[in-house]
């Protein structure tokens, strides 16, 4: 018999009236009730209340009056029915209590750093004391539902025949986006390991292994800016496969988020998930993730505005671009400030301005519409379902800009209007067909929109040999949920020219190709298999089955949003006979006075 425990504290039930039992736990909270010691007792499982009278027993009354809050102890007594009129519906054990005969302090709390039962402190004082957070109820909730989303995870691709398989940490670093961590050698001083950003390359290596089917819960690393859905390192539910078309991918993803969501909220969710194209996503939500539990659409008004005396509009229109609306339904009486938000954002996203115009007391209110002739107010009621009290934002530029403006416009609003409040809609969707390469101005050359691995689509080939990067669409898609992204994959190129001319296409000469990417090429010439896969983001997964805000919630010993490791103290500097061992000398600036 387990010598401190007979039971846990969220097991006795009326049933084990009468009977003996031995709990051990936390002293969660403690109320002294005239001389009468009510605890509730908590452990993982839940709280049992544990009374102490001194009729019953003098000395052990006396002994629990100097017990404090989180006090690890041991109790045994009798299981008894709590006196009628106190029962407490809202607990498991709440009909039961436990009146012991003997007291055991295992051990005894310091003074608090913040108390468990009340709102939770500031986020850093938290992480400072993580592991006594965790005992929070809510975070040790949301830590189980990630153990269940992982094993629902495990048991899914297990029975499709996947093989996990673990890749290397110390890697190599290559150009794949984000900034790598770097790890120095010891024994090959001057050289570096890189933590991997993902296992992209050990997986395609893996389909040219002929190993066909292969997923890892991986751990991942990248040296990029924090926020709420970001942390330097993180977890992917990573997945290849030989063989394979994105059709396969799409039943198989769908598959596993509905074994991941039965397993951990017990929801069944429609499948086969609905699918937008790159360019239907951005045209009408502005985003290639886009949230559409609520309306408000961008609407093209190319058509209104196409022989307008409005310069501005007619301008973009005649030079290529777009001219597009959203109806912010309600929102006429935003607040000074959050038109001014509102403002700036659109000038962040590359718009010189925002027009708009208020629809109050029956009078459309803005600058612009003294331009607008009758023809087009009326195109503009009709298409726009122009009512009392609604707000019109427009763009008008190169449709890039136009769709991405106005895009965040919407989000913007649908959080200042609280549009999806208290949802409880789970709206998935698949994103296909994404651009497969971008041309950024300010390096003066085309990136990779995924990464360099990306397969261009069979019937764009032709446009990529002709050097019309810009209009070729890649074998891409993402899985989106109430306008997150869940994951992103691809289908890959596994022949080796077709490899070396997107490389080629990315500004990477051949002898780079070689020094960064020649284990990956000479691999593709050993027979490598057709093949593609998909990448989750686990931490996001979880957060949003457990309705948090930011993945630090969902994960046991995160970094704040400065990077930092509050708890040890991490990063911190290092001894200088370790620095000397790997030939490494710090490069330290004065501050200018």
């Amino acid at each position: 018999m387990n010598r401190y425990r007979t039971h846990h504290c969220n097991e006795l039930r009326k049933s084990d009236i009468g009977e003996t039992a031995m709990l051990a736990g936390w002293v969660h909270v403690l109320r002294d009730h005239g001389g009468v010691i009510f605890i509730d007792l908590r452990d993982r499982e839940g709280l049992t209340q544990v009374v102490f009278r001194p009729e019953e027993n003098a000395e052990l009354t006396a002994e629990a009056h100097h017990l404090r809050h989180e006090d690890v102890i041991q109790v045994e007594g009798k299981v008894s029915a709590r006196v009628p009129g106190t029962e407490n519906p809202k607990l498991p054990t709440g009909d039961i209590e436990l009146v012991p005969n003997t007291l055991k302090i295992l051990n005894r709390a310091d003074v608090l750093p913040f108390p468990l039962d009340a709102e939770a402190p500031n986020e850093d004082l938290r992480l400072s004391y993580r592991y006594f957070d965790l005992r929070r109820p809510q975070l040790a909730r949301n830590l189980r539902v990630r153990h269940r989303v992982t094993k629902a995870t495990r048991d899914f691709l297990d029975e499709k025949g996947f093989i996990e398989i673990e890749t290397p940490i110390l890697s190599k670093s290559t150009p794949e986006g984000a900034r790598d961590f770097l790890v120095p050698s010891r024994l090959t001083k001057g050289k570096f390991y890189a933590l991997p950003q993902a296992p992209q390359q050990y997986k395609q290596l893996l389909m040219v292994g002929g190993l066909e089917k292969y997923f890892q819960i991986a751990k991942c690393f990248r040296d990029e800016d924090l926020r709420s859905d970001r942390q330097p390192e993180f977890t992917q539910i990573d997945i290849e496969a030989s063989f394979v078309e994105p059709d396969d991918i799409f039943v198989l993803v769908e598959g596993l988020l509905a074994a991941v969501f039965r397993a951990s909220r017990g929801l069944e969710i429609p499948i086969p998930f609905p699918r937008l194209t790159y360019t239907q996503a951005m045209d009408e939500f502005g985003s290639d993730k886009p949230d559409r539990r609520f309306a408000m659409p961008l609407t093209d008004l190319a058509d209104v505005f196409r022989e307008s005396s409005f310069k501005m509009f007619r301008g973009a229109l005649d030079a290529g671009g777009a001219v597009k609306a959203i109806n912010a339904k309600g929102f006429a009486e935003l607040t000074i400030g959050q038109s001014d938000e509102l403002t700036a954002m659109a000038k962040q996203y590359g718009a010189k301005g925002l027009a708009f115009i208020k629809v109050e007391n029956g009078e459309w209110k803005s600058p612009i519409v003294k331009f607008f002739s009758e023809a087009e107010k009326q195109a503009l009621r009709s298409k726009l379902l122009v009512e009392e009290g609604d707000l019109i934002l427009f763009a008008a530029d190169k449709w890039e800009v136009v769709c991405e403006v106005l895009g965040r416009l919407r989000s913007r609003i649908a959080e200042m209007q609280k549009l999806t409040a208290g949802s409880e809609q789970l709206d998935f969707l698949w994103v296909t067909d994404f651009p497969l390469m971008a041309f950024s101005a300010e390096e003066n050359k085309w990136n990779a929109v995924h990464h360099p691995f990306t397969r261009p689509k069979d019937e764009d080939i032709a446009k990529f040999e002709a050097q019309k990067f810009g209009e070729v669409r890649a074998e891409a898609y993402d899985v989106v949920l109430n306008g997150v992204e869940l994951g992103g994959g691809s289908i890959r190129i596994h022949e080796p020219e077709l490899q070396a001319k997107i490389f080629a296409a990315l500004g990477v000469s051949e002898e780079d190709q070689q020094t960064l990417f020649g284990h990956i090429l000479r691999a593709f010439r050993l027979g490598a298999p057709p093949h593609g896969g998909i990448a989750f983001g686990l931490d996001r997964i979880v957060m949003l089955i457990c309705g948090e805000e930011t993945i630090r919630e969902v994960m046991a010993f995160p970094k704040n949003n400065r990077g930092i490791d509050l708890m040890s103290l991490s990063p911190s500097a290092v001894d200088a006979r370790q620095l000397r061992e790997l030939g490494i000398k710090l490069a330290i600036e004065k501050e200018s006075g």
